[in-house]
């Protein structure tokens, strides 16, 4: 107890003494180079005083005060002198009215020149589409599709003086002369040629899923499985698209047809196929010559081919694939991903696969009236593709392609077939017929 006593005693001293030489107004104002976040906060700094005699109370105190008015201050005053909060953390654009309106006015903008200015009329149909994939990266796609192709089936391509060759050829050229007359205006093609099997600037075994998709898969019959009535194909759009092209005055897209290099090649392959690669390249298979002997019957198929080149079928699908995509990733945020890939699949890429192969039809149609060839043919080759095929009444409502059969029933009963009778009569008279496409 003594030892306390003695300790609070000298404790009220050193108060004592130290009221004595502290001035009554120790709080100073802080320098004015220093003083804004002081003012803000309403504290000063320590005392000189309490610097030079090395005092250590309230030391802590006013270091907690410094800090405070050393931050950053998150208010603004507006002209009514009335104090708001800064919102804390990155600045956020969505939160100012001005820039969100910015944004959508310029994106809607931006949008709109691309869709417009990716509008294409397809010919005949006059059909506008939205095509994203430029003309020249569409060519080289299908130039090295072409070279994969050769490298494939090395050492199964017939060669050029080949009978099989020579005939394909000369049905070829037929179809791309009528297809000068059909768009009324000289092309800068080159003479067509038959392609070499030397394959440029592809690699030793490339091509090997081209192989895969061309084989013809077995498949199990399904008719006893749907007992729906084949899909109902409708040509009404052609007409409506035509009339409305015509009160436009639509001019159909066809600049993605000059310079072209035409190419034929002829596969040793029992498969029933060909196709027109973009840039002019045109496939057929031995297969296909096998169950089609007449020359008509081969107009038809090369003409139906050729169509899909000219109306840019492979850009479209590839345009719309892109969209497709962006919509099931969408879709997956609400649905099972197996439920979104088949909506996807069954409402919007198979409508659309079946109006451009009924496109191709028509505009094939009109080609092989043009070369001479007769076009009362078509309805009976695409009856009988469907029979080598093995149409279903299931595998019809889930394919891209329209049954062979519902195919050949509207062919014959179409304008079209009028349309391409007339070309047939003035070709076989020696009076060709310019623009019909």
């Amino acid at each position: 107890m003594g030892s306390y006593r003695r300790f609070k005693l000298a404790l009220d001293s050193f108060r004592n003494f130290a009221a004595k030489i502290t001035p009554k107004n120790p709080i100073q104002k802080p320098p004015i180079s220093t003083s804004n976040e002081a003012r803000a906060s309403g504290f000063s700094s320590p005392s000189p005083l309490h610097q030079r005699l090395g005092f250590s109370f309230g030391v802590k105190q006013n270091q907690y005060f410094n800090s405070l008015a050393q931050q950053k201050r998150y208010y603004y005053v507006d002209r009514y002198h009335v104090q708001h909060f800064k919102p804390r953390g990155p600045k956020r654009w969505f939160r100012n009215p001005r820039v969100v309106v910015s944004v959508v006015l310029i994106g809607t903008g931006a949008l709109i020149t691309v869709y417009y200015g990716n509008l294409e009329t397809v010919p005949y149909t006059k059909r506008t589409h939205f095509v994203l994939l430029s003309k020249d990266m569409e060519r080289r796609i299908g130039e090295a599709q072409f070279e994969q192709i050769k490298q494939a089936f090395k050492g199964k391509i017939l060669p050029a003086i080949h009978p099989d060759s020579i005939r394909v050829r000369l049905i070829a050229k037929d179809i791309i002369e009528a297809l000068q007359r059909g768009l009324r205006r000289e092309q800068g093609w080159s003479e067509l040629g038959y392609a070499s099997e030397v394959p440029v600037g592809v690699p030793e075994g490339s091509g090997r899923e081209t192989i895969l998709a061309l084989v013809d898969s077995k498949e199990e019959n399904l008719d006893g499985m749907w007992r729906k009535e084949d899909e109902i194909l409708d040509d009404s759009w052609v007409h409506q698209s035509r009339k409305k092209g015509e009160k436009h005055r639509s001019q159909p897209t066809t600049e993605h047809l000059e310079g072209l290099n035409w190419e034929v090649l002829v596969v040793n392959e029992p498969v029933v196929n060909a196709f027109c690669l973009p840039g002019g390249k045109i496939v057929v298979f031995t297969g296909l010559l096998e169950h089609f002997k007449a020359d008509s019957e081969i107009a038809t198929i090369i003409g139906h081919e050729v169509g899909h080149a000219i109306a840019r079928h492979a850009a479209e699908t590839i345009t719309k694939n892109l969209w497709l995509a962006i919509l099931q990733l969408i879709l997956y945020q609400f649905i099972m991903p197996d439920l979104a890939q088949a909506m996807s699949t069954l409402l919007l890429r198979l409508p659309f696969s079946r109006r451009m192969e009924m496109e191709a039809d028509y505009i094939g149609l009109l080609l092989m009236a043009s070369a001479g060839y007769d076009p009362r043919i078509a309805p009976r080759v695409y009856e009988k593709l469907g029979k080598i095929s093995g149409d279903s009444k299931l595998r019809d409502y889930l394919s891209t392609h329209p049954s062979g059969k519902k195919r050949a029933q509207m062919l014959a009963q179409a304008q079209v077939m009028e349309e391409a009778l007339a070309l047939y009569r003035e070709a076989i008279a020696g009076r060709g017929i310019e623009g019909f496409l």
